[in-house]
C-alpha cells in the first residue's frame, strides 16, 4: 500500500521527483488533471469499462454543494457548459419557474417539489461557478448573515415591548429593514 501511494504521488508531480518542469501553478493544475484522467481511464479499464465517464471519480460522499460543483466542472472539461453567463441565469428563471409551478399545483407533489429545487440549487451552483464564487462559502456567509440579521430583530421587537411570537409579520420586518439599514 506505501508504495502504491508513493508510486501515484511520483506520477502526480514529476515536476518534484522528476526531470519535468512546470512554469505556473495553473500549468500544475492542468498536468494534474490530466494524469487523474489517464489514472481513472486505466482505472475503468481494469474493471472492464473500455469508455469510462467524465463524471467517474467525483466522490458521491462529498457535500452536495462541493459535488454538484465539482460534476459541472468535469461537465465542463468536455465542451457541456454555457457560452456565458446569460444562459445560467435564463435556466436559473426557467428552474424557479418550475418550483412555483410545482408549489402551486392543485395537488402538490413533495418528490416533484424536490426534484425542482434539486435542478434549482444545482443551476445557481453553476452560477456560482461562473461568478468564481465557492457555492459553500457563500452560502456559509450567507447564513451568518442572516443570524446577524434576526438576532438584531429579535433585539428591535424586544425593545419595542413585545415578544417575537406576539410581533406581527409587519413588525418583523419593520425591524429586518432596520437591521439591513445598519449594516
Amino acid at each position: 500500500m506505501a508504495k502504491s501511494i508513493a508510486d501515484k504521488m511520483v506520477s502526480r508531480h514529476p515536476h518534484v521527483f522528476g526531470d519535468e518542469v512546470i512554469e505556473t501553478a495553473d500549468a500544475q493544475t492542468v498536468a494534474w488533471e490530466e494524469q487523474k484522467e489517464r489514472e481513472r481511464k486505466e482505472k475503468a479499464m481494469r474493471a472492464g469499462d473500455d469508455i469510462p465517464s467524465a463524471l467517474d471519480g467525483v466522490a458521491g460522499g462529498l457535500p452536495a454543494l462541493t459535488r454538484s460543483l465539482k460534476l459541472q466542472k468535469r461537465a465542463i472539461r468536455v465542451g457541456f457548459d454555457w457560452p456565458n453567463v446569460d444562459g445560467v441565469l435564463d435556466k436559473i428563471r426557467e428552474e424557479l419557474q418550475e418550483v412555483e409551478e410545482e408549489v402551486h399545483h392543485a395537488q402538490p407533489s413533495k418528490d416533484r417539489i424536490k426534484d425542482e429545487i434539486g435542478d434549482l440549487l444545482f443551476t445557481v451552483v453553476n452560477l456560482a461557478r461562473w461568478a468564481d464564487v465557492d457555492p459553500d462559502s457563500a452560502l456559509r456567509s450567507c447564513n451568518v448573515k442572516f443570524e446577524r440579521r434576526f438576532k438584531a430583530m429579535e433585539a428591535g421587537v424586544r425593545a419595542g415591548g413585545k415578544e417575537m411570537q406576539d410581533a406581527t409579520l409587519e413588525e418583523m420586518e419593520r425591524y429586518w429593514q432596520m437591521a439591513k439599514k445598519l449594516e
